[in-house]
């Protein structure tokens, strides 16, 4: 793969007044015109534009110990060294904004169950059950930015593999801190090394199987806990079988220095884990 990485973990001033925005809030990086595969990270990135920045209640200390803990740091640079070291190269729909700005998993309406902590598509509570903007705040100006179209792009990319060849399979790159955090309503399920987000109609045996098989070195995997579910586009959410759906969720302690540190040596073998999971599935 020629293309350079999204590199959000490395610089520590997104989330401070006056941050600059990127050159756009996601991007698709092409995989093999053959691959079905689309490994989808969105929440490793750390930046928050001023103009969102203005809106958080936190000071600049709170902030960025807030983003320490919320953002699934080093995903994206697993996900770039899979999709180098897989056979077939894997698509990446990469989030190049935090997830403070809008987390685009999120259900947009009641349906979200995470309303009740304040964690929405637009968060108005830390992960610490503190305010993250002020009472009141209107987040419909956001969906309409952000949430809105990256929903549609990850669509189209979908839409793509759909049409090139038949299938699509939706991989979701995330991680998890070791002990549970204050927002978590299921945060007191076991939290296995690596746990398999499911969903009935989108999850099929094979590719459950072959997540398992891959991840099978790191000490254990478990479902559901203490995270559940997968993303798939609304459009395609319990329409078809040609879409399938995994969330890889990695414990952090077994790459990375937490809350919010350096990744370790850990990094390279789950990438290749990650890379063996593609392969699986790309036949």
């Amino acid at each position: 793969m020629t293309d350079a990485p999204d590199a959000p973990d490395a610089p520590r001033t997104p989330g401070t007044p006056g941050a600059p925005d990127v050159a756009g809030p996601f991007r698709l990086h092409p995989g093999s015109p053959d691959s079905p595969v689309i490994l989808h990270v969105p929440h490793s990135a750390r930046t928050v534009p001023a103009d969102v920045r203005s809106g958080i209640v936190l000071d600049d200390r709170e902030l960025a110990l807030e983003l320490d803990h919320i953002t699934d740091a080093h995903t994206a640079e697993i996900a770039h060294r899979a999709a180098q070291a897989a056979g077939s190269t894997p698509w990446r729909f990469v989030n190049r904004l935090s997830r403070l700005v809008v987390d685009p998993e999120r259900f947009p309406d009641e349906r979200e169950e995470m309303l009740a902590a304040g964690m929405g598509a637009v968060y108005t509570r830390t992960t610490h059950r503190e305010d993250l903007r002020p009472a009141g705040f209107d987040g419909g100006p956001l969906l309409d930015r952000y949430f809105h179209p990256y929903a549609e792009a990850m669509t189209a990319a979908v839409a793509g593999r759909l049409a090139a060849v038949g299938r699509a399979v939706v991989v979701d790159v995330h991680s998890y801190p070791t002990k549970a955090l204050p927002y978590e309503l299921h945060g007191d399920g076991p939290r296995p090394p690596i746990c398999l987000g499911t969903d009935a109609r989108h999850t099929p045996a094979p590719l459950l199987d072959a997540a398992q098989r891959a991840f099978a070195g790191f000490g254990g995997t478990g479902l559901d806990s203490p995270f559940a579910g997968t993303y798939v586009p609304l459009r395609y959410y319990g329409g078809t079988a040609d879409v399938s759906a995994l969330m890889v969720e990695i414990r952090r302690n077994l790459y990375m220095d937490e809350p919010g540190g350096a990744a370790g040596p850990g990094l390279d073998a789950l990438a290749a884990a990650l890379a063996r999971l593609v392969d699986l599935v790309s036949v």
